[in-house]
């Protein structure tokens, strides 16, 4: 019997980066513990998932149904740990399924699924389809997991492979709840928000390319390097000025004053381009993600806006002035060939934990 499962990516609202760097108090407590807010997207993964006696099975297929490509592999621990060390848009369900079979001595899974989650743009889209792994290996075998424990098997899938993730990405779990995370070292605290107006947001693929890798790569080397000038501004924005802005960002949030929280996204932006930039300069200094930004037809539609994840040229996000106001800035960024997609967090009412 297969199962339907949706999973979304994940939007970094605020705070990106600071999930690795506030793990590394695991070995210096001088560092400033991290903090973010993020939200699942609109766009996602869809799959049907049923159980398979000793294989999995992935399938990737278009919107439409077409099948773009399938990979398959023998439920054994050996294989699946092999694959995910390989690499690859595969290699996130074989990390997860390893930690399955290790752990739960579950059988095998096939998934056929269908992605409108844009690739490689800061979405979090391994992230996505890690947790619903997770999640398709629980609805099969009846595990139970929370979204928590989802989100703890995505995050150990997904390091097994080359990935250099942090902890946020996985909080697609939660999907359409924004939800506020702190990082001290090994530890993470999950925090729902419940905002008392909607936020109308777009959110738009640039249409470039970004190496999520280099980035992460060279902001690791130079916040934990020795000395210098970059370390200092690194340590700084990620640290003591990101939990200045995150707890701004939660309260603003919650109390729904839209305009705020559109020129906290302008503040946190001048940040990040001042004091994380320079780390990365190759990738970081963003020409059309800033272009893009600071265009007059869009500023007057937007209360602000900023880039989305590691940042680069990947995609960039705005909050609107209102609903007309989204609607017209959808239009102009299609003629600025940028790809939008709306996404209103929603006012809610707390809720007890699945």
């Amino acid at each position: 019997m297969s199962n339907e499962i949706f999973v979304p990516g994940r939007l970094c609202l605020f705070g990106e980066h600071s999930d690795w760097a506030g793990g590394y108090r695991r070995i210096d407590e001088s560092i400033t513990p991290g903090y973010c807010m993020a939200i699942g997207t609109d766009q996602g993964i869809y799959a049907n998932v049923s159980p398979h006696p000793d294989h999995l099975i992935i399938k990737a297929s278009s919107m439409d149904g077409k099948l773009i490509n399938v990979q398959q592999l023998q439920m054994d621990e050996a294989e699946l740990l092999k694959a995910a060390k390989d690499g690859g848009f595969f290699s996130y369900c074989a990390g997860v399924a390893y930690y399955m079979l290790k752990e739960h001595q579950v059988g095998g899974l096939a998934i056929d699924n269908r992605m409108n989650l844009p690739i490689k743009k800061g979405l979090s889209s391994s992230a996505a389809i890690c947790v619903l792994t997770a999640r398709a290996f629980s609805h099969a075998y009846d595990l139970g997991l929370t979204r928590r424990q989802e989100m703890e098997y995505g995050y150990k899938g997904e390091i097994l492979t080359p990935s250099e993730c942090g902890r946020m990405d996985q909080v697609c779990a939660y999907g359409e709840t924004p939800v506020f995370l702190s990082f001290d070292a090994d530890n993470m605290d999950i925090e729902e928000l419940f905002p008392q107006q909607p936020v109308y947001m777009v959110i738009g693929d640039l249409k470039m390319e970004k190496n999520t890798m280099k980035i992460l790569f060279d902001l690791n080397h130079h916040f934990m390097e020795k000395d210098g000038g970059i370390k200092e501004k690194l340590r700084y924005a990620l640290g003591d000025a990101n939990r200045e802005i995150l707890m701004d960002a939660r309260k603003i949030l919650t109390q729904g004053d839209n305009a705020e929280l559109g020129k906290l996204m302008n503040k946190a932006q001048r940040l990040f381009d001042e004091c994380v930039l320079p780390a990365c300069p190759e990738e970081l200094t963003a020409p059309k993600l800033h272009e893009i930004l600071s265009r007059p037809d869009v500023q007057e539609l937007i209360w602000g806006g900023k880039g989305v994840g590691s940042q680069g040229d990947g995609c960039v996000q705005f909050v609107a002035r209102g609903l007309a106001e989204q609607e017209e800035l959808i239009r102009r960024l299609w003629r600025l060939n940028v790809r939008p997609y709306n996404l209103i967090i929603k006012a809610f009412t707390p809720h007890k934990e699945l």
